[in-house]
């Protein structure tokens, strides 16, 4: 079964590395990149459905937190997993990414750890 994550992320490193680990680990995963919540947004509003939805707290103009609350006020699947992806490591940001996304996880990352723990949210 394809498994389609959007990866929004403003690094360019972080996207090649999440988009080509995963890919090459399961050819099952399909992964569309973005390098900003707006254009996230676009894309979800345009009719784009991903599965999951791995997105980065600190990005300019749009925060992932910005990013998070327009995809639930605008979303009409509110089930619509999302995970966290971010350098950040202080405890507020841990705190309310884990409470309002499904995961959050914390940059570096290893891929095939990060696939794992993405499995286990796609399971559900």
């Amino acid at each position: 079964m394809v498994k389609k994550i959007m990866v929004v992320d403003d690094d360019p490193g972080v996207i090649f590395t999440v988009k080509h680990g995963l890919e090459n680990l399961d050819k099952d995963y399909k992964i569309t990149t973005v390098n900003s919540g707006r254009k996230c947004l676009e894309l979800l509003e345009s009719g784009e459905k991903p599965d999951l939805i791995l997105l980065d707290i600190m990005m300019p103009d749009m925060s992932g937190w910005e990013t998070y609350e327009k995809i639930r006020e605008k979303i009409s699947n509110k089930k619509l997993p999302i995970v966290f992806l971010t350098a950040r490591t202080d405890r507020i940001a841990k705190n309310a990414g884990g409470f309002l996304a499904e995961d959050y996880i914390e940059k570096p990352f290893k891929v095939p750890e990060l696939k794992e723990r993405l499995d286990k949210i796609l399971k559900k």
